[in-house]
């Protein structure tokens, strides 16, 4: 059965509509790119806070819209973001749907597949990832698989482009799934007639009334059955209910489940592979409860050694040493000294709070290598397949302060980006859980450009205060969780994920998100790097700068045991966290802090307040409330444990 292409209502559009649906980590952003380029739009689906990537392409010579559909592992929906694909694929009238699956996991992807065919959704299935399926020794007859669905089954490497225009091609004609899962008698009675209470014209009837009989408000709601037709639906399930021993949704669950199983045993055979041992013996070792640790300490010492001592060592020094301090900044003087700047004007660029020698200097000479060696460094841990392992590590530690694994990957998301982390905590189940890991986040992860100027700075400690460093930064992470997670009221999720293999990163994707990663920071940051220098210069021309700095003085000098300069830093961290990083490592370098005072100024800047951008996002997720609540918390916290460690490891 063919399917014609519908005009699509989202985000305004009138062109034919693709959907690309899929569990996580499939490849489905990969692909998305790989059909798009560039020209990608992100908004919030009408609604929600759940963020919808949404890309133009020529198809067969027609414009046709894409949509990068949220990850889903069930047409259940247990997150926001999965009823938004779920509402997307109810809602929408895509030409096509592409569901992404992992070869490696293809049982687990049929599953889906399955619901989605019980959905009458017009269905091209792409297999993608076979060359890691083909080192695992697993052979899939994709031909037979096809046969059996009755779609086109496309086998693509999407990293590579491997595949990519055979999609392209099956995307003109997609078909319908045949296939239908068989239910016990007296289920199949009762969809029979739950089928029976909705309109006739409603597509995926089938789908419907098993997501119905499972008890989905939801849908319920979304279909709009007035409250005979909702108590006739109670009556039916309740009645259904009384002849098996356990939840229907576990009913319908193993019936899928036994189909893709059966699937899979007529299309794929296994090989024994010798290549892959020895990965899949590493990535066991990367999750151990006791050798997975020596494996994270590993990884984060050469993380320390490309990014602490590489990037803001070598790279700095050659870029804001020689570049800046040595050519551009000299030079720039020299022709401002030519042409006869008023003193104010040239002390606005050039002076001891310039745009020029401290804005710029910091932006590009500073810290632009330090976090493209981040970003190039985290581009590796995440297509090596290395950050899954790490969240089934912490997920043990994190039961202790009322999350679990899944929390994992805001904070780890977080080392990038802090304010795009805490729109990411949307993938929680829980309210509660939500505001913890958005806490958490404000509190104690620094974000990429902070973290690399923070591990530029522990080559000034000693081994035994770095060490201590991260123990008391692990210890307050640790107990204001455990605190909050017993104040903060409401129920916690389940956890689950789903590994990918180790690989071998692809150098070419790596490169080209890093790229992406530096292009944001050069778009979002530096400009954010010259708002704060010319708030900065403004305070000093005025006099506030030294009151503040005289104001602080109490605070800064007698608690922290710090200068009175970095009262004015601190004042900056209050624009952007990382720009207050930034000025500590500048005084570290000139020798204006002792290694105490370094570890002291370490403390206190990794638990200060967020940047403004992080702010906003907490107050659009949270309201007003929560993020004032957070700020009060965290700003005179970040002191307490700052003095705190002043005084307890001392000078």
């Amino acid at each position: 059965m063919s399917c014609h292409a519908e005009a699509s209502t989202l985000g305004g559009t009138a062109t034919p509509l693709i959907i690309l649906a899929g569990q996580p980590n499939v490849g489905k952003s990969v692909l998305f790119k790989r059909l798009t380029g560039r020209y990608v739009t992100v908004s919030n689906y009408p609604g929600t806070t759940v963020e919808v990537a949404q890309g133009q392409a020529t198809l067969a010579g027609q414009a046709t819209t894409i949509v990068d559909a949220p990850g889903i592992n069930s047409l259940l929906p247990q997150a926001e973001d999965e009823r938004v694909t779920r509402r997307l694929l109810l809602t929408e009238r895509p030409q096509a749907v592409v569901q992404v699956a992992d070869a490696k996991n293809l049982a687990r992807a049929l599953c889906l597949t399955l619901q989605l065919a019980e959905l009458d959704a017009p269905l091209v299935l792409d297999v993608n990832m076979t060359d890691e399926a083909e080192q695992r020794g697993l052979r899939i007859d994709y031909s037979a698989l096809a046969e059996r669905l009755g779609v086109e089954v496309v086998p693509t490497i999407a990293p590579r482009g491997i595949g990519v225009s055979h999609l392209i091609e099956s995307l003109t004609q997609p078909h319908v799934p045949r296939y239908r899962v068989t239910y016990p008698a007296a289920l199949e009675a009762a969809l029979i007639r739950v089928e029976g209470l909705l309109p006739l014209e409603a597509p995926g009837r089938r789908g419907r009334a098993l997501m119905l009989l499972v008890g989905d408000a939801t849908l319920a709601r979304d279909l709009g059955l007035d409250a005979l037709a909702l108590d006739r639906l109670c009556e039916m399930r309740d009645q259904a209910q009384s002849q098996f021993d356990r939840p229907l949704a576990q009913v319908i669950t193993h019936a899928r489940w036994q189909a893709a199983l059966a699937l899979v045993a007529e299309v794929c055979t296994r090989q024994g592979s010798r290549r892959q041992a020895w990965r899949d013996g590493l990535g066991r070792l990367a999750v151990h409860p006791v050798f997975g640790w020596p494996v994270l300490l590993a990884i984060l010492f050469l993380v320390y050694k490309f990014v602490g001592e590489f990037g803001a060592g070598t790279l700095v020094d050659g870029l804001e040493g020689t570049v800046f301090q040595g050519w551009l900044i000299p030079g720039f003087i020299a022709l401002l000294d030519r042409i006869s700047l008023p003193t104010l004007a040239r002390d606005f660029l050039v002076g001891e709070f310039g745009l020029v020698t401290m804005g710029l200097s910091y932006g590009f000479g500073i810290v632009l290598p330090i976090v493209s060696t981040f970003f190039l460094a985290f581009g590796l841990l995440e297509d090596s397949g290395y950050l899954p392992r790490l969240t089934v590590m912490v997920n043990r530690s994190f039961k202790v302060i009322g999350l679990n694994g899944k929390a994992v990957l805001p904070m780890v998301l977080g080392l990038g980006c802090v304010t795009m982390a805490t729109m990411t905590t949307r993938i929680l189940g829980t309210r509660k859980e939500r505001l913890l890991a958005t806490l958490l986040l404000a509190l104690s992860i620094p974000c990429s450009a902070q973290l690399g100027v923070i591990l530029a700075m522990v080559s000034w400690l000693t081994l035994p205060a770095v060490l201590v460093w991260i123990g008391l930064m692990v210890a307050v992470l640790l107990a204001v969780g455990w605190l909050a997670a017993r104040v903060i009221p409401g129920e916690t999720s389940n956890f689950l994920m789903e590994l990918p293999p180790l690989r071998w990163p692809a150098w070419d994707n790596i490169l080209l998100k890093t790229l992406a990663r530096v292009e944001w920071y050069l778009k979002e940051v530096i400009p954010l790097f010259a708002l704060a220098t010319v708030v900065l210069f403004v305070l000093d021309r005025t006099g506030v700068l030294g009151l503040i700095q005289r104001l602080a003085t109490p605070l800064v000098v007698g608690w922290l045991g710090l200068p009175p300069e970095t009262a004015g830093v601190f004042l900056l961290g209050f624009l952007r966290r990382d720009y207050g990083a930034v000025g500590l490592f500048e005084m570290a370098r000139s020798g204006l802090l002792t290694p105490h005072q370094v570890f002291v100024s370490l403390m206190v800047i990794t638990l200060f307040v967020p940047c403004v951008a992080t702010v906003m996002m907490i107050l659009k997720e949270h309201g007003a409330r929560v993020t004032l609540a957070i700020v009060a918390f965290v700003f005179p916290f970040a002191f307490l444990v700052g003095g705190l460690a002043h005084r307890l490891v001392g000078g």
